[in-house]
């Protein structure tokens, strides 16, 4: 929602170009209406389209993909994906190439899978399946992946019942005065700090967790004058002993799987220290976990080239 991207691979899989542009958001605002959000994809669509343009030279362009929806299930919907339909429809039409869709959650999960070295893991391993979390402003899930095929098949296991970790970040962020999106700043302020982390009580049941009470708990410290580092560091401990316990719970029903971490949230060092812990975890650059195109690219490869083989 907040992110315009585009992203072009070669035939080999190598991200050629990884494109953003950001959407604006008010000082004091926590995010963006969808009809505001469409407006400002259509803005910046000219400009990501060029850009892209000028990443393809004089090489030939074999197909154009785009995330259509949310999640592959059904009723996923959200207008701003629209704008994304429409462009990409127009680019294919005019270089006269296959045009693939496939969801934002396939493209963060492949992006991070092809990116962080899980893919020579789990074929090195004869994984047939793995675990992963999307984890964003939009989405706290953890799925079962079983690669294949053009596109993986995802089983939601579960996430969030409440708020989704990117929103309890902003949402406390925005009350410290920060701008969002506030993660980067609030992760500044939190490894400014020192001291022991106290009265952490989070709510995991089997596959489910809630994350209101870290907002509540956030906004009752504001409202006490505990300091800015002290409350940035709170939040992401809490997010970060939330999906630890959730990825404990998935691995006790689902063997030791590899457990892949996508989405904007997983960009934060702090968290991914904590849940380095439990081995056989893999987090790809911030560049490949916010949100991007680069997955939607190599989903696009993979299509063709099944198109094209049989």
């Amino acid at each position: 929602n907040y992110t315009t991207s585009a992203a072009l691979c070669d035939e080999c899989g190598n991200i050629v170009a990884n494109i953003k542009i950001p959407l604006p958001v008010k000082p004091g605002e926590r995010g963006l209406r969808q009809s505001d959000a469409v407006f400002a994809h259509i803005k910046n669509l000219p400009e990501i389209t060029q850009m892209l343009k000028s990443s393809i030279g004089n090489e030939e362009l074999s197909a154009v993909a785009v995330s259509s929806k949310p999640r592959d299930v059904a009723d996923s919907y959200m207008p701003c994906f629209l704008s994304g339909v429409a462009s990409a429809g127009m680019l294919a039409l005019g270089a006269d190439v296959p045009l693939y869709y496939t969801s934002h959650q396939q493209g963060h999960i492949m992006a991070a899978y092809a990116t962080s070295g899980a893919e020579s893991d789990c074929v090195l391993q004869n994984f047939g399946s793995f675990l992963a979390f999307h984890v964003s402003g939009g989405t706290t899930e953890c799925v079962k992946v079983s690669p294949g095929g053009d596109e993986f098949s995802i089983e939601l296991l579960g996430g969030t019942a409440d708020l989704n970790a990117g929103q309890a970040i902003d949402r406390v962020g925005v009350a410290l005065g920060l701008k969002f999106p506030c993660g980067p700043p609030m992760e500044e302020l939190a490894k400014a700090y020192q001291g022991k982390i106290k009265g952490i009580k989070t709510s995991v049941n089997d596959y489910l967790c809630n994350l209101s009470g870290l907002e509540n708990n956030a906004l009752r410290m504001i409202e006490a004058g505990t300091d800015k580092e002290e409350i940035c560091a709170y939040v992401f401990e809490f997010i970060a002993k939330t999906l630890k316990k959730l990825a404990l719970n998935a691995r006790e029903k689902h063997g030791d799987l590899p457990i892949v971490w996508a989405g904007g949230v997983m960009s934060n060092s702090i968290i991914k220290s904590r849940l380095s812990e439990l081995g056989r975890v893999y987090f790809t650059e911030p560049q490949f976990s916010a949100d991007n195109a680069a997955g939607v690219a190599l989903i696009c490869r993979k299509k063709y080239f099944s198109e094209h083989e049989s």
